[in-house]
């Protein structure tokens, strides 16, 4: 394997560029941070998750010419079913958000969210990085795609990607440890809530359009 510094950092670079916009992926971990269940068990799940697809894009997709069409379509439709449970599920805690039974009037309510374990956090974030098509799209297609131009360092490009991806995974799990342990109002959580609400029914109505 070749491995030379500008390509390592064109992978990186790309990852990023790919990664840092606010999608399904990272709310949930600014989700779990916030909720400070789970947090950093979450991050490594994402990150190692991502790490599998960029493998699977620079050894294996970008060689094949990407993902065929039947398997595209199916992805598409078990990201679109994942994300409307998903969206109708933060839109119930947005109606009806939980308080704590210990709450005396007149004080501010706090969150109380549901205890998941750590079973949980794990199929949460597997879902998350795996029935996500942008994830596959922007990791195993762009990535692996974009590696071909590196000739023989296509491997250091893909392992640029892959740093790039744990980067940032370590970076947004510090910044929603930070802001678990200063925001638990029940106003943040229910303006949390009908964002992720929105986000993930747009996403699930983009992709559906994109079948059409």
């Amino acid at each position: 394997m070749v491995l030379t510094f500008p390509t390592f950092t064109a992978g990186m670079v790309l990852s990023l560029s790919l990664i840092m916009a606010i999608g399904p992926q990272n709310a949930h971990v600014l989700r779990m941070g916030l909720q400070r269940q789970h947090l950093w068990i979450t991050v490594a799940v994402c990150a190692l998750a991502d790490i599998a697809l960029i493998g699977l894009g620079v050894l294996g997709l970008a060689q094949l010419g990407g993902l065929s069409d039947k398997l595209q379509g199916a992805l598409i439709g078990a990201g679109v079913l994942f994300l409307t449970v998903y969206g109708w599920q933060a839109f119930q805690r947005f109606r009806q958000p939980a308080t704590p039974a210990t709450a005396q009037p007149g004080e501010a309510a706090q969150a109380a969210p549901a205890p998941t374990s750590r079973r949980q956090a794990v199929l949460s974030a597997l879902a998350f990085s795996w029935l996500n098509p942008h994830a596959w799209l922007d990791t195993a297609v762009l990535i692996g795609t974009a590696s071909l131009a590196y000739g023989e360092a296509s491997r250091s490009f893909g392992l640029g990607a892959a740093a790039g991806s744990v980067v940032w995974f370590l970076i947004l799990g510090c910044a929603a440890f930070w802001l678990g342990r200063r925001l638990n109002s029940l106003r943040i959580w229910r303006l949390l809530d009908g964002a992720v609400a929105l986000m993930m029914w747009g996403t699930a109505a983009w992709l559906l359009a994109s079948l059409v």
